[in-house]
């Protein structure tokens, strides 16, 4: 899942403005207000039956924008979290929402020894990326390329992912959190193991790329889902997270009418986006168990040539590590 408009890679390394400027300007605007009214839910549907809408909506969007023109690199993620290139010898990355691949490729290009495993709530989604990434025609690429569909934050992850000292105490306790969920290629991993003698499973990975994708997630389903991250991670693993920032420009233009929850709007198309206090990222988190490494609001100025407009985004930074003795 991706939705954030993406800017030239040279834009992102700077702060271009204050933050708390930026949040004295918006918050007296009278024309703003919306976004600060109590939010009063009404009777919605129910938990799966907003899932399957939230996935199908993600569907319809990646498949109008499956052309090359919309696919573009994030190589900024390389200098931002240069932990992935410089991380030791067959490190497991898992990424989430994996969308058309558009983090996956700057990573395999630039650590040749990474194993990446993706997935992303949508098949069709996840057969674009793939197409993608074997047009490089790099052979190395697509070995060490593992793909499964997985909507993470309603299913839980495949049971043959879990890191293995979690892998029992968690099973236990949340027996219906794993799923049997198969990765492609043949890779069959969900019933040739046991916690204790993992050759054949992943057994856990070394980093978490949350890219653009918790946002799309529901905020009553977000503890649960970063919960998810905490499980997969080997003791001492990271999540590298970069998603919306509160006050980014991209909700300031919603209308009232769009507002589907506190910070949380709905565009026309169906998907959904929260907007990200550090507050918010710090308490979700911490309360699964991580210690915080890094958190900042990344504060851009991007210019709209086109129509001479100056745009201020926001997005939050974050790395959260999983506690070595966990």
């Amino acid at each position: 899942m991706s939705y954030e408009g993406e800017e030239a890679e040279a834009e992102y390394f700077s702060k271009d403005f204050d933050w708390e400027e930026l949040k004295a300007d918006v918050e007296s605007n009278p024309s703003f207000n919306h976004h600060f009214i109590p939010f009063h839910s009404s009777p919605s549907q129910s938990s799966l039956s907003q899932s399957q809408s939230d996935v199908q909506a993600w569907k319809q969007f990646h498949t109008r924008h499956s052309s090359g023109k919309f696919f573009k690199e994030r190589r900024y993620l390389l200098k931002e979290f240069p932990e992935l290139v410089c991380c030791g010898p067959n490190s497991k990355l898992l990424e989430l929402g994996c969308g058309n691949g558009s983090t996956l490729l700057p990573i395999l290009r630039a650590n040749k020894d990474m194993i990446v495993y993706a997935c992303d709530c949508s098949d069709e989604t996840l057969e674009k990326a793939k197409e993608i990434i074997s047009a490089t025609k790099d052979i190395s690429y697509i070995h060490r390329l593992h793909t499964f569909c997985c909507d993470f934050s309603t299913n839980g992850f495949p049971n043959w992912l879990a890191c293995n000292p979690c892998q029992d105490k968690f099973l236990q306790k949340h027996s219906n959190c794993f799923s049997d969920v198969k990765a492609d290629k043949g890779l069959d991993f969900t019933n040739s193991h046991s916690s204790q003698d993992c050759d054949t499973c992943v057994g856990g990975v070394d980093f978490v790329t949350l890219i653009f994708t918790l946002s799309a997630v529901p905020l009553e389903r977000m503890p649960r889902s970063v919960k998810e991250c905490f499980t997969v991670l080997k003791p001492g693993g990271m999540v590298l997270f970069r998603d919306y920032g509160l006050y980014d420009m991209t909700m300031l233009r919603f209308e009232p009418e769009k507002r589907v929850g506190f910070r949380e709007y709905m565009r026309s198309d169906g998907t959904r986006s929260y907007f990200f206090c550090l507050d918010t990222i710090r308490n979700l988190f911490v309360g699964a168990g991580f210690t915080e490494l890094e958190l900042d609001y990344c504060c851009v100025k991007s210019v709209n040539r086109r129509k001479g407009k100056s745009m201020r985004r926001v997005w939050v930074h974050g790395k959260f590590q999983k506690p070595a003795c966990s």
